[in-house]
């Protein structure tokens, strides 16, 4: 248990560090969160045909309601606290691979559900999106990476138990 916890902090260190880089900024964090942008101007669009998104920015069609997805909107933290639990614990590789996978498909879609909500709360009413926006939604994501990491334990092959050592000098069981 000492392991994991050691490992889970040490990997949240290093990929919280990485993401405040400017290299994984400019190659990583930027692109992906305008590809979400787009996604959820696409759901949007389904909806209301006069939605339009631009880099990190969603708009209705009189541009009075713009939301941009900044940090911690992009859903980008839920899914390093996610992959830094699977990574730490003692897995095989197979079976990480997957939940990494299934984790981060998970968190982006509910991640997706949260922005469009958020902006049909903002063309709605500003109070309703900012508690939204700031306590249920930020609660729920990263609830959802914690559900996610469970459901995974779950799923792995039950580790063989090895049975107590004998003390010596005692009879082998029969």
């Amino acid at each position: 248990m000492l392991r994991f916890i050691l490992v889970f902090f040490v990997l949240l260190v290093v990929l919280f560090v990485a993401e405040l880089t400017a290299p994984v900024e400019k190659h990583v964090i930027l692109p992906f969160t305008s590809v979400l942008a787009d996604a959820s101007a696409w759901l949007i669009h389904l909806f209301d045909t006069d939605t339009t998104s631009s880099g990190k920015y969603i708009q209705n069609a009189s541009g009075t309601f713009i939301i941009s997805i900044e940090r911690g909107c992009n859903g980008i933290e839920a899914v390093i606290i996610l992959f830094s639990a699977i990574l730490a614990f003692p897995a095989p590789w197979k079976h990480k691979l997957i939940g990494l996978g299934i984790g981060f498909l998970a968190i982006q879609a509910l991640n997706l559900v949260r922005i469009v909500s958020l902006f049909y709360l903002g063309l709605w009413n500003r109070v309703w999106f900012d508690w939204f926006h700031l306590y249920l939604w930020q609660a729920l994501i990263i609830l959802d990476a914690l559900i996610v990491f469970l459901v995974w334990l779950r799923t792995l092959p039950p580790v063989p138990r090895r049975p107590p050592p004998r003390p010596p000098g005692a009879p082998a069981p029969a």
